[in-house]
């Protein structure tokens, strides 16, 4: 009975104080609750910091998940205008290929603002006058290094310039009929290789062309020759071919086929770009035959140069009209007879500056040539002239004398002298082939 009665009010002590203990172990539950949503004990005093789950917890609550880390990628918001968006997508996967750059120039080559970038420059297209974009490239001299430029250049819609001397690209040129305002493309002194780009004829607008200094071979398309182009600079390739026989028909004003392997005659047509030739130079090439007498009625030329060719006969006496002519090169080749008179009266008459006949056969020399040697107007070392010194062996001379000969004597002289003389400036000085653009041309810039 005792026993009994004792565990009886043990079991009523015990009901009594359970409410107590559930009520302060909840209390401690709410407030390391409180204590972990503000931040107490995480990162410090040795507590641990709650850890996220790496997998998704069940959203049953209808919570929204957390809002994904902003994108790093450059957005067309980002840009002035979509089409410099576009453009800097080409430009930085050109960037990605680039495997030298001595200058550091591809280091500016950030931000959203693709205009500032060094080598780029922008306008607005004729289609958008309101929206600026990428219209030139100039990376002239940067030397710049890239496997090729294909994906490049002719993802570039808007591009009216391309300008890319001294660099080391390579491959072939892209196809550029997608660029319908291009009109310069210099890709001179550059390692492209391959055929004559031929997608350059279909650019309506195209009016410079410079290929030079490069490793194109091969034929060159006679349509080149009808572009509505104003500078044409091939030389320094490995291009071998006649010259077409409408080669005149060019309108082109600066004409560069130097340092290639263009074989045959000088065009007769030469004479229809009479009004619109003023430099050529067919300097060192593989070209043969008589000179025509088209040649003197280039009217407004300025530098005419075939030397170092296997051009024969004796010089037309046309070239006495060749008014304008300052830079007048024969020499290297396999000419004869008497250099006329009529041709070195224009350095009193006209304005010639520069007559180089050496390397050739000529006997004699025409009255007025005499004072030319003598003030170094006229260079005729190496030629068969008595009485003049550095001239070739009497052995060699003979030699070349009795090879049979079928170049007529030309009289014939398309202008009158008396009223077509053209007097140079009072103060005329010697002039320099540098000064001339088709000179400049032959000119290689010296590597880094």
């Amino acid at each position: 009975m005792a026993i009994r009665t004792l565990l009886l009010v043990l079991c009523i002590i015990f009901l009594l104080i359970s409410p107590s203990l559930s009520g302060r172990t909840q209390l401690e539950r709410q407030r390391k609750a409180i204590e972990i949503s503000i931040g107490v004990g995480v990162g410090g005093s040795g507590s641990e910091s709650p850890t996220a789950s790496p997998y998704p917890t069940d959203d049953s609550c209808g919570c929204s998940p957390p809002a994904s880390p902003p994108s790093s990628e450059p957005q067309p918001s980002d840009f002035p205008n979509l089409k410099q968006y576009y453009a800097y997508l080409v430009i930085q996967r050109f960037k990605r290929s680039i495997t030298c750059d001595p200058n550091g120039v591809i280091q500016t080559w950030v931000g959203y603002r693709p205009c500032t970038y060094q080598g780029f420059y922008c306008a607005a297209p004729p289609d958008s006058p309101d929206t600026p974009t990428i219209a030139s490239v100039d990376f002239n001299g940067l030397r710049l290094c890239a496997p090729t430029v294909v994906g490049f250049v002719d993802q570039l819609p808007d591009l009216a310039l391309f300008h890319a001397n001294s660099n080391n690209f390579s491959g072939p040129i892209p196809d550029l009929t997608g660029l319908p305002y291009l009109y310069e493309l210099d890709v001179s002194n550059n390692i492209h290789s391959g055929p004559f780009p031929a997608d350059v004829l279909a650019l309506s607008n195209l009016i410079f062309l410079d290929l030079r200094y490069n490793l194109f071979a091969g034929s060159v398309p006679a349509s080149v020759f009808a572009l509505d182009l104003d500078v044409l600079f091939l030389n320094n390739n490995n291009f071998f071919q006649p010259l077409p026989a409408d080669l005149g028909s060019s309108p082109v004003a600066y004409l560069t086929l130097a340092n290639n392997g263009f074989t045959g005659p000088i065009p007769r047509s030469i004479c229809n770009a009479s009004k619109t030739l003023v430099e050529v130079l067919f300097l060192n090439n593989k070209l043969s035959g008589c000179l025509p007498d088209e040649i003197g009625l280039l009217s407004i030329a300025t530098v005419f140069d075939a030397g170092f060719n296997q051009l024969t006969g004796p010089i037309p006496w046309s070239f006495g009209c060749l008014l304008k002519v300052e830079q007048l090169n024969l020499a290297g080749n396999l000419l004869y007879g008497e250099v006329p008179d009529v041709v070195c009266r224009l350095a009193k008459d006209g304005n010639l500056a520069n007559l180089s006949l050496s390397g050739n056969y000529f006997t004699s020399l025409g009255l007025s040539c005499w004072d030319l040697v003598k003030s170094g107007v006229l260079d005729v070392r190496r030629n068969c002239i008595v009485g003049l010194p550095e001239q070739r062996p009497p052995s060699e001379c003979s030699k070349f004398l009795w090879r049979p000969k079928h170049c007529p004597v030309s009289h014939y002289i398309p202008c009158s002298l008396s009223n077509c003389s053209v007097r140079p400036a009072a103060s005329k000085s010697k002039s320099t082939s540098s000064e001339y653009m088709t000179y400049k041309a032959l000119h290689q810039p010296p590597p880094n």
